[in-house]
């Protein structure tokens, strides 16, 4: 009977209610969640442990431990991991969002120095009121959250072939003045078309030095074998980039090239044919019709607006990387504006702390918002198929 329960799961978790009452439900819960988890990764990879079969997708690749907050306390569970990546079992979702939930609001009161007993009124109200947290355990969590938020920026990376790079600014008090911080973001599409936080760092500025700095973190972390870089036309990020990867192609932001020509436009009302104009040419099937769109537009320019053909002659070729790639993938790769839904959250976020006591401050902030958002894409939809 002793056997049937140490290794039968089902057993063991009635055996801790038997054993334990109401006390045992915290290892019950772990025990089945564990079963579930090894039974969904079965499912994901079309075959049972140890089974020779032609339908199988990949290989289970043993157990990473993680502990949770739950509804009955923090618990340890066991997550199956498989060797190419892009599983998670469900039957943990609702609790990795609990501690993201634990996670941010951390952060969050960090920054604005909230008592201990203010964030246990606050994370219940977040989790439920039924949800019992003592003092001691946002003590320890909070301990953890800089040493986990560190090991999370220092990940290892892999296989990324398309990276978006951008930065945002947010104010910090530094050596008794108060400075515009420089946040530095890294966003990949992996082998496998899912969307990853590759990196995320914060500097005084955007000059050369910080970025430069930041992307050789990515190439030593293991960032490898980049097909195109898609950003803004930041100057300290395009030496940058020209000095850390300088053979991989760079596609301009398209979105930010039309805000920029805006610039260059005197007349109100030439402002939206200016810009119908400029999508037309982004929009052509290939680079030969948008190299001859783009000369047609210039020639049109040269004596209405002759400030405008200099510039786009000299900055618009610079959106046309994307036409060398498949159709179907030009879409999500021209601009950087899938970063914009993170930024706006950032935004959201931070606009609360209004001024960061440090620069340590505001990255264990944007860092937890960052991680949120890794977890919630690795565990998602695939973003672009990169098989077309």
């Amino acid at each position: 009977m002793a056997q049937r329960i140490e290794h039968h799961p089902l057993d063991a978790a009635f055996a801790a209610l038997l054993n334990n009452g109401l006390d045992g439900a915290g290892e019950a819960l772990r025990i089945l969640v564990n079963e579930a988890s090894r039974i969904e990764r079965n499912h994901f990879l079309n075959a049972q442990p140890h089974e020779r079969t032609a339908e199988r997708t990949d290989y289970a690749n043993g157990f990473k431990p993680k502990t949770m907050m739950t509804r009955v306390g923090e618990l340890t569970f066991d997550i199956p991991q498989v060797r190419g990546g892009g599983f998670y079992p469900s039957a943990l979702e609702k609790g990795s969002r609990t501690e993201q939930a634990l996670n941010i609001a951390l952060a969050e009161m960090y920054v604005q120095g909230v008592s201990t007993r203010k964030v246990i009124t606050v994370l219940q109200a977040l989790l439920g009121p039924e949800v019992s947290i003592s003092s001691t355990q946002v003590s320890r969590a909070a301990e953890q959250l800089d040493a986990g938020l560190a090991v999370w920026r220092e990940r290892p990376l892999d296989e990324t072939p398309y990276v978006f790079l951008d930065a945002r600014y947010e104010r910090v008090r530094e050596g008794g003045h108060l400075v515009d911080c420089a946040v530095l973001v890294a966003v990949g599409i992996t082998q496998s078309g899912h969307r990853r936080v590759l990196g995320v760092s914060v500097a005084l500025s955007e000059a050369e030095v910080h970025w430069r700095s930041f992307l050789d973190s990515l190439v030593r972390r293991g960032l490898k074998g980049i097909k195109m870089i898609i950003s803004d036309a930041h100057a300290g990020l395009n030496a940058a980039r020209r000095a850390t990867l300088p053979s991989v192609p760079w596609q301009r932001c398209q979105f930010h090239l039309q805000q920029n020509a805006q610039s260059y436009v005197t007349r109100l009302d030439q402002r939206k044919p200016v810009a119908q104009r400029i999508r037309a040419i982004f929009n052509a099937p290939d680079s030969t019709e948008a190299e001859r769109l783009l000369r047609q537009a210039i020639d049109g320019w040269r004596t209405e607006a002759p400030k405008l053909a200099q510039w786009a002659e000299e900055n618009l070729p610079d959106g046309f990387a994307t036409f060398k790639l498949p159709i179907a993938q030009r879409v999500r790769l021209r601009t950087t504006n899938g970063l914009e839904r993170i930024n706006r959250e950032i935004k959201r976020r931070t606009r609360v702390a209004s001024i960061f006591p440090n620069a340590a401050s505001c990255l264990r902030l944007v860092s937890a918002l960052l991680a949120e958002c890794d977890e919630e894409w690795m565990t998602g939809k695939i973003y672009l198929n990169l098989k077309d």
